[in-house]
């Protein structure tokens, strides 16, 4: 599940308006530690916020594609400096409330 409709972003988004999130990325970029932390939290929820802080718009639209693209999630929104991503796991089975 790669690509998903307008109709499925909408309802992620809906779902991950009252989320709070799980992974903070601060000034010094990403570590080991915090990717192991991504990757464990997008397996878990499936659907999960991060907020990278830095500074800089261009280098934080670029380490929240290289998130992205390592973890094989997918951008659901982006506001400022918060990312939702969503990745489906087959052994969770799909997000309840997405069609």
């Amino acid at each position: 599940m790669n690509n998903l409709s307008n109709t499925q972003k909408k309802q992620l988004k809906g779902m991950a308006h009252s989320l709070k999130p799980v992974v903070m990325i601060g000034q010094h970029g990403m570590k080991e530690s915090i990717d192991n932390e991504v990757a464990n939290a997008i397996k878990y929820h499936q659907l999960i916020k991060i907020k990278v802080g830095l500074g800089d718009r261009d280098a934080r639209d670029e380490l929240i594609e290289q998130i992205v693209t390592t973890h094989n999630a997918i951008l659901v929104q982006r506001i400022g400096n918060i990312a939702v991503l969503y990745r489906f796991n087959p052994q969770k089975g799909k997000l309840d409330g997405l069609s």
